[in-house]
């Protein structure tokens, strides 16, 4: 896949996981159900801030490419609060509400205006080269939002793996599911 159809399927996986949020019957599945999200999320957002963005930034006008970077800092934030909440926890339904929204409309923003212009102008192979780099940094990527963290490389190449190393270790210890 090249870049473009890979974050519009990893869009997908995400509506998918909220309506998996709703249909769960136990806190506990719910709570399973966020866990994924958070790090499908997390995942997601530093791939695109790392190599997506900065690659149509070169290709389009970066103006352009500043306003969908900034839709990631209230999507982080939402992320947080839902990583710190536990199960059964009665703020999570309304978090999950929010940040529904807020992905949806930064999908929408994506799909709707960036992505087609990016698909125009840049190179066939260059997106298909960039998809490849975007899914084997799949394995090295943050799995917990750092909505403090740099969002723009240089800054963001040198703390990105880091937060990473942090993360999975996290995970580890909590028994979270690998990827």
């Amino acid at each position: 896949m090249d870049a473009v159809e890979l974050l519009e399927h990893d869009h997908r996986v995400v509506e998918q996981l909220f309506r998996d949020y709703h249909a769960a019957a136990s806190d506990a599945q719910r709570r399973a159900v966020v866990e994924i999200l958070v790090r499908e999320l997390s995942k997601h957002a530093a791939l695109e801030e790392l190599l997506f963005y900065p690659f149509a930034a070169k290709v389009l006008d970066d103006g352009q490419v500043e306003g969908h970077l900034a839709g990631h800092a209230p999507i982080k934030e939402l992320l947080l609060d839902l990583d710190r909440c536990g199960a059964g926890d009665p703020a999570q339904n309304d978090l999950m509400e929010r940040l529904a929204s807020a992905v949806a409309r930064h999908v929408r923003n994506d799909e709707d205006q960036l992505m087609p212009c990016l698909r125009q102008q840049a190179d066939e192979q260059a997106l298909r080269e960039l998809g490849h780099e975007i899914d084997q940094g799949k394995q090295r990527a943050p799995t917990r939002p750092h909505p403090h963290a740099p969002d723009k490389p240089p800054a963001l190449a040198l703390a990105a793996p880091v937060a990473a190393i942090y993360d999975r270790l996290r995970d580890r210890m909590e028994g979270r599911p690998r990827t």
